[in-house]
């Protein structure tokens, strides 16, 4: 089967149009993959939950005796480290679970240590 000189340039034209039309979408229409669109799923998941446990690891730290006197260690400590202390003193440990939540205890370090008490 021969195609027609006349089609030519249409089929052309189709490819090139075809390849814009992705090379612009991808670019800059906003169109992603699927694994682009499960990570980008995955970091406002983790987000919302730093946001919604750390203030619960900040009322954990409140009721501690020692609240000022820790506070003030924590805000000695290097801000790499503040996190690590969160973790470590347990607050960042959430009810039914064995392990801190790494975000958690660094967005609670940084709650923590512009409270006033």
């Amino acid at each position: 089967m021969e195609i027609p000189a006349q089609m030519k340039p249409l089929c052309w034209g189709a490819v090139g149009g075809a390849a814009a039309l992705a090379l612009i979408g991808f670019n800059w229409g906003g169109w992603v993959t699927a694994g682009t669109a499960d990570a980008m799923a995955k970091q406002r998941a983790d987000a919302a939950v730093v946001t919604a446990l750390a203030p619960i690891c900040v009322e954990n730290f409140r009721r501690e005796t020692d609240a000022a006197a820790q506070q003030a260690a924590l805000k000695k400590a290097s801000s790499w480290q503040q996190g690590t202390l969160v973790e470590k003193a347990g607050w960042a440990t959430m009810p039914g679970k064995d392990t801190p939540n790494t975000g958690v205890a660094r967005a609670c370090a940084e709650m923590i240590s512009k409270l006033e008490l």
